[in-house]
């Protein structure tokens, strides 16, 4: 298929996710790490969806969901422009280094300037170097001090604790 512009190639393969798209989601997700999110995918893509502050899209190709990008609008207190995160942003391992990352990070750009955002940060693992250079060539720089708190890991261990009656 011939795509006249980059706008139309944006329109026609580019959308917002629904529930249809759940076992692609949860197939990509896997391809990223993250396995066994069938068991709560459809709560968590209703949520996304539904939700003001965030755009949850996935990208087709012969009618077939190869890519997912979910990115949230954060609101900033002593700044004057939002910013945008990319949260999970997964292309098939079958269509990798064709394009199809590029034109959803122009997307997730475009969606954070109209939204007025003044940056758009991603976390990425570090053993994802692919990834890296993908993000490096898209303009995005390393900024270092990223500080996590865990709480899945301090619940566990509270389970774990003896029930003081």
């Amino acid at each position: 298929m011939q795509f006249d512009s980059f706008e139309q190639k944006i329109k026609m393969a580019i959308r917002k996710a629904n529930s249809g798209d759940i076992n692609a989601i949860v197939a990509l997700l896997s391809q990223l790490g993250y396995t066994g999110t069938e068991k709560f995918m459809e709560g968590k893509l209703q949520r996304l969806i539904n939700h003001s502050d965030e755009e949850l899209v996935v990208y087709e190709e012969n009618n077939q969901v190869v890519a997912v990008l979910s990115i949230h609008f954060i609101p900033q207190l002593a700044l004057e422009g939002d910013f945008a995160r990319i949260s999970y942003f997964s292309v098939d391992s079958t269509v990798r280094s064709k394009g199809i990352g590029y034109l959803l990070e122009e997307y997730c750009t475009r969606l954070a300037k109209d939204r007025k955002c003044d940056r758009i940060e991603v976390h990425c693992h570090e053993r994802r170097a692919d990834a890296h250079r993908f993000y490096y060539r898209q303009g995005y720089e390393e900024v270092p001090k990223y500080l996590v708190k865990s709480l899945l890991i301090k619940q566990q261990e509270q389970e774990d604790q003896p029930k003081i009656n």
